[in-house]
């Protein structure tokens, strides 16, 4: 199948929002369960937008849910890179847990894939009536195989299978559920970004579903993990780019081209105004959101869909991305790959009418294996003792019936291995953990949010429990063995 290129106009503003009338914490009645809508963006840090203190730019739509819900600050993606967050996500686990838990990648096209087993949130709103639907970045198995989108509890599946061959912005196809679809324009005969941009035909195939959506009258859960603002850099020549160009000083990034053997199969293209394009991606994204909110609106939806909005992990150092100069990840030490606060503290934000109260502000401890209770709790579901996070309901809600966390464990795999363990205001941080010169470090974020200073031989007791703690939340998984001697 062939896809022709995509030339509506998306230079939208609007907001991303949230709302049902008739959901409560026993479940809504039956006919009436909320549209649920959840934005993920990609690489995005914690200060690349306005709300949460960027000052380069402005994202007005985002900003907006903020000041019609709740803003969280003490969110926590699943991990620091793509694939293992999205199974935290997607599972309801952390990363001691979750079966995906680094990107592994498998040629040619495709990454480590979810086992059959797997239980998603996607299942779960089957379940409850939902029409199920992702358009973007999937990551989580190559196509055909036991982590395809369809087998995985997904009615509808739209964007790029591999989050490799999602570097290219201009790529040359990408999949509708188990079919391959050409972009016959993003071929090697036509000048790189000259062709289709693919974020505007995800976008266009989004809209879409929620038009059908609505004329069915069924409740829809329509998951939006956008490529954007993730590295290569690259927009169309539209008036986004026009407003910053020329805005910014800008060192040239020389990347992979046309000709050179990882174009368009992972590579970066080169950029002369990379900090510009930068800009310029996170105010597309901004704009993306808010067509996505009028066209709610249009459909007279709006008012009973739940719209949340986040970022995978933190801010990314790749194809002339410059985050020191945007202050991407704020006050937050460390990036992408980093279990630094930087790498995997994130924007959060939920807009629910009726039930939470905008312009507020939440700094409860939570993480992207919340999700999964939440919509449970929801939907009148069991929240169950299969997974490791805790419903949120009670926090968006102002109720008292809140279940904190004991602690937060993180895992990465690459870089020698990483571990990071959060419990109330400790973080420890175990760095080269597969080498014989393996380090600990612990920090009082209370007192050190930007940890800068080392406590460990100050507090030797409240290290030594978080060891324990770090201990026990990692299973080994033979699939991604973490520690020495897995």
């Amino acid at each position: 199948m062939k896809a022709n290129k995509f030339t509506d106009s998306i230079l939208i503003t609007g907001t991303i929002v949230a709302a049902s009338s008739c959901a409560n914490h026993n479940g809504p009645a039956s006919g009436t369960r909320p549209n649920i809508v959840f934005i993920l963006a990609d690489d995005l840090g914690w200060g690349d937008l306005s709300c949460y203190g960027q000052t380069h730019f402005t994202t007005p739509a985002i900003d907006r849910i903020a000041s019609e819900g709740m803003r969280f600050t003490q969110c926590y993606s699943g991990t620091t890179v793509s694939a293992p967050s999205r199974s935290c996500l997607l599972t309801g686990t952390h990363s001691g847990h979750t079966p995906v838990r680094g990107n592994r990648e498998i040629m040619p096209e495709g990454q480590f894939p979810l086992p059959d087993s797997t239980r998603t949130i996607f299942h779960d709103l089957k379940d409850a009536g939902y029409t199920t639907a992702a358009f973007g970045k999937w990551g989580l198995g190559l196509p055909h195989s036991s982590g395809d989108p369809r087998k995985m509890g997904l009615d509808r599946f739209y964007g790029f299978n591999c989050q490799r061959l999602a570097h290219s912005y201009y790529a040359d196809h990408i999949w509708d559920n188990d079919k391959l679809i050409e972009i016959e324009d993003n071929c090697d005969e036509v000048p790189y970004g000259e062709g289709t941009y693919v974020p505007d035909l995800i976008q266009k195939e989004a809209l879409a579903f929620m038009e059908q959506s609505a004329r069915d009258g069924r409740p829809f859960f329509m998951w939006y993990p956008t490529t954007l603002p993730h590295a290569e850099l690259i927009v169309p020549e539209d008036g986004i780019i026009q407003e910053f160009r020329g805005k910014f000083p800008e060192t040239p990034f020389r990347g992979c081209d046309q000709g050179m053997p990882m174009f368009r199969k992972g590579g970066y293209c080169s950029q002369a105004y990379p900090r510009a394009t930068f800009a310029a991606m996170v105010s597309r994204l901004d704009m993306y959101v808010s067509q996505i909110v009028d066209k709610l609106k249009e459909l007279g939806i709006y008012d009973n869909t739940i719209i949340i909005f986040a970022s995978d992990n933190g801010p990314h150092l790749e194809g002339g991305a410059d985050p020191d100069f945007f202050d991407s990840n704020g006050p937050w030490r460390g990036y992408k790959r980093d279990v630094y606060e930087g790498g995997i503290r994130v924007p959060f934000i939920v807009k629910w009418k009726g039930h939470v109260d905008g312009g507020t502000q939440s700094d409860f401890i939570c993480s992207f294996w919340d999700v999964m209770p939440t919509l449970r709790e929801i939907n009148g579901q069991e929240v169950g003792n299969d997974i490791d996070g805790v419903s949120l309901l009670p926090v968006l809600e102002g109720r008292k019936d809140r279940k904190e966390h004991e602690y937060l464990y993180f895992e990465f795999q690459e870089m020698g291995g990483r571990q990071a363990v959060r419990k109330g205001r400790w973080k420890l941080v175990h760095l080269n953990v597969r080498s014989d010169e393996d380090r600990y470090e612990l920090y009082d974020l209370d007192n050190d949010p930007s940890e800068s200073r080392d406590v460990l031989a100050d507090a030797p007791s409240v290290a030594e429990d978080l060891k324990s703690i770090m201990s026990a939340a990692h299973v080994p998984n033979p699939d991604f063995p973490l520690l020495k001697g897995e």
